[in-house]
């Protein structure tokens, strides 16, 4: 699994979303070093990582877990955004031993609707009809398919260079073929498992992914959570970088303490 590793200190490993990959969260990762070794991770199907078929969260947190035991990391602070944050919920909960605090960025312990149609109708005209001489020819199809310009250039950032331009460097069929996985809730909790030790949970003030039925979920399973809301969207740490970084700053200040 690919990674990219800065700083010295306590570990901090950081787990991006659907679409995603490491390089989305290299600002954050860049200031966490001064006090923190800092793993931005790819995903399988993301990033520089393998390809491989299965994205059930039992598959995610193994890739993790086998991560770690590669590397020689006995525990770690981890963080997960959206999948990600799902992907960890299930390490927590099946490998407590190798969490130490725990941060959720705007996902549930819960089942989610479909909701990616047209990300995916978008990404796979890219896959189509590729190579890309440019970003700018690649985007002008996207926009066929996904209106919002952020949510584009995103996932444009999934476009890699290779002999013969700008190709896609998603597994995008086998996220596909394991999109049913991704939107369900991680499978520890049927197990009734808690994770006993400090979680974090920051939340979009602007985003429906976290509702008031979901926080009994977080009291069952998390029951050291803390709540953070950001002024943001979905993207929370994106649209908040300094606000989203200081809240995972103090929790880890006063974890230590």
């Amino acid at each position: 699994m690919h990674h990219q590793c800065i700083g010295e200190g306590e570990d901090l490993v950081v787990v991006h979303g659907l679409f995603g990959s490491g390089d989305n969260w290299r600002g954050l990762a860049k200031r966490w070093s001064q006090h923190y070794r800092v793993w931005s991770l790819d995903l399988r199907n993301h990033g520089r990582s393998f390809h491989a078929p299965g994205m059930s969260y039992i598959e995610l947190a193994d890739d993790l877990h086998q991560w770690m035991i590669n590397l020689g990391l006995q525990k770690a602070h981890w963080l997960g955004h959206s999948m990600g944050g799902k992907a960890v919920m299930e390490l927590a909960l099946s490998h407590p031993q190798c969490v130490d605090h725990l941060f959720i960025a705007d996902i549930a312990p819960t089942a989610y609707a479909h909701e990616h149609d047209a990300i995916i109708a978008g990404l796979q005209l890219l896959e189509r009809q590729g190579p890309w001489s440019s970003r700018q020819e690649a985007d002008q199809v996207l926009s066929a398919k996904v209106n919002n310009v952020s949510i584009r250039q995103f996932l444009l950032t999934n476009l890699t260079r290779s002999s013969e331009g700008l190709v896609l460097r998603l597994g995008l069929q086998y996220i596909i073929d394991g999109y049913d996985d991704i939107v369900a809730a991680p499978p520890a909790l049927s197990r009734q498992p808690a994770f006993e030790g400090p979680t974090l949970v920051l939340r979009g003030e602007n985003s429906d992914y976290i509702q008031p039925q979901h926080y009994t979920l977080f009291e069952t399973h998390f029951p050291q959570c803390q709540w953070v809301t950001l002024k943001a969207g979905h993207w929370l740490h994106a649209e908040q970088p300094d606000a989203f970084a200081q809240a995972v700053e103090h929790a880890l200040s006063e974890n230590a303490a």
